[in-house]
Formats: C-alpha cells, structure tokens, sequence
C-alpha cells in the first residue's frame, strides 16, 4: 500500500464519514447524477441542433443568392457575346451562333450527365 492509498484512508477515518452513507444514498445520488448529465446534454444538443439549423438557413440562402447572381452573370456574357460578333455575323447570325454553341454544349453536359447516371445504375444492378 503506498503512501496516497494511506492517507486516503487516514481521512476517510478522521472525518468519520466511512459507515455513515448508506448504499442506498450513495445510489439515489448516482441516479440525481446521471438526470443532471442527461439534462446538460439534452441542452447541449438542442443548441448544437439550434446552432447547425440557423447555419444550414444560413449557406441555402447565400447559395440561392450566389446560383442567381452566376446565372445573372451568364446572361451578360451571353449578350456580350451577342453584341461583339454582331458586327462580323450580323444580328441574327450572332444570335444563332451564341445559341448553337450554347446548345452544342447543354447537349455534351446532358450525355455526361446520362452517363455518370448509367454509372451509377449499373453499380445498384451488380450489387445482388
């Protein structure tokens, strides 16, 4: 027995409180214990919930607002596009060609997209 375990002892000795408790204190105390802990974290993750909930509002907004000011900004691109080749194409071969190319590249961006969806199709038919 070292020196801590004695005096430990020593003062459990002294101050007479050894045999007083009983077991069935010591238990409603450990009960009162574990309601104070499942209290403080329930409050804990209500404020966790609470906290990702206004930050999760928080970037969907900012997002939308991003999503519209990029598009807004195709748009000028598109019609800038449309008035610098105005003078070599003329009006409407200007505006078909920034069509056509816009076209030609929603077609190679829709095919990507069927295929990374076969991808994954193929991957849910091969798992039985």
């Amino acid at each position: 027995m070292n020196e801590e375990d004695q005096d430990w002892q020593n003062r459990g000795a002294a101050d007479g409180d050894g045999d007083n408790t009983s077991i069935f204190e010591d238990v409603a105390t450990l009960i009162d214990d574990g309601r104070t802990l499942v209290e403080a974290e329930l409050a804990y993750q209500k404020t966790r919930l609470s906290y990702a909930g206004r930050r999760g509002r928080n970037a969907a907004i900012f997002g939308f607002l991003a999503a519209v000011l990029a598009i807004f900004a195709l748009f000028g691109l598109v019609m800038g596009a449309i008035l610098a080749l105005t003078p070599r194409f003329g009006a409407w071969g200007a505006t078909a060609l920034v069509v056509g190319v816009l076209l030609v590249l929603a077609v190679l961006c829709a095919l990507a997209a069927a295929g990374n969806a076969r991808k994954i199709a193929k991957v849910f038919r091969d798992e039985n």
